[in-house]
């Protein structure tokens, strides 16, 4: 695994938020990785195996995951804010632009952020979310974020998060369901949990049964850097008719589909890899 420092950045309202930051030159944009709903920092190890050295890249804990302090106020597990601590985060290390990698949430943030300041963004992954999400995927969601477990053993864990999730991920098998709740739970002491504030539900499954806001013009405010759309052929999330009219409302945009993968690819599929290359090649090319 690709070395990296522990840092830290505090939000504006004082929360001390975790980053990974593994080395690369200055010279180029870093890669920004921005974790989903439940997920965190540990989510783009295969990210920082490929590029860490050739590029700087920078992998997130958004608040109330991972190393990130938790929010005593559960309203503030928002997009609005998320945003503003990325950008707290840009402004306190000095970084003008960065290549956006967004998993879910993250693309989500991603989007608003353009939004409101595009020129931060020198180029965008959105993985396996849109403007546009299908209501059986925030179902599926709404059923499990939240819910507190406690796993006797990783072994446990494993076992358990596979018989849950097996639909996204079939053609795992037991090394890669280890692999993956590494990356999810943390140990504490008598067992395994999620590594996450399980309030972060409570606006989660508020928003779930309001109407969708029009999220299009968020997308579109990407228009003029390359944006790849990652989407799991499997998806329940983002389907392929909103992949393919969003490749269509914007002048420089990639799909790419992993196949035999749902919600969401998880960067050990060599063609979600292979969209990262594309991606740097066409940043790099402007």
């Amino acid at each position: 695994m690709a070395d990296y420092a522990d840092r830290y950045w505090n939000s504006a309202d004082g929360i001390k938020l975790h980053y990974r930051d593994y080395a690369g030159p200055h010279e180029r944009p870093p890669i920004l990785c921005i974790p989903g709903l439940t997920r965190n920092a540990r989510d783009f190890e295969p990210v920082a195996d490929r590029y860490a050295g050739a590029w700087r890249v920078l992998a997130i804990d958004l608040r109330g995951r991972g190393l990130s302090g938790y929010d005593p106020e559960p309203a503030n597990y928002a997009p609005a804010t998320y945003v503003a601590d990325v950008i707290k985060f840009l402004d306190q290390l000095g970084i003008a632009d960065a290549v956006f990698i967004g998993t879910s949430l993250g693309g989500l943030c991603t989007m608003l952020l353009a939004a409101t300041d595009s020129e931060r963004i020198a180029g965008a992954l959105l993985n396996d979310i849109g403007p546009e999400i299908d209501q059986a995927g925030i179902d599926r969601i709404g059923d499990y974020v939240g819910k507190k477990a406690h796993f006797a053993s990783w072994e446990a864990a494993a076992a358990s998060v596979a018989a849950q999730h097996h639909a996204s991920h079939p053609t795992w098998g037991p090394p890669e369901w280890m692999r993956y709740v590494r990356r999810v739970c943390r140990e504490e002491e008598g067992g395994v949990v999620f590594d996450y504030d399980l309030r972060i539900a409570d606006n989660f499954k508020r928003g779930a049964g309001k109407p969708q806001m029009d999220a299009w013009p968020y997308y579109r405010a990407l228009d003029g850097s390359p944006v790849t759309i990652l989407r799991g052929e499997l998806s329940d999330l983002l389907s392929e008719a909103t992949a393919k009219a969003m490749v269509a409302g914007l002048s420089d945009a990639e799909l790419v589909t992993v196949p035999d993968v749902g919600h969401a690819p998880t960067f050990d599929e060599p063609e979600s890899l292979a969209a990262v290359d594309r991606l740097l090649e066409r940043v790099l090319a402007r």
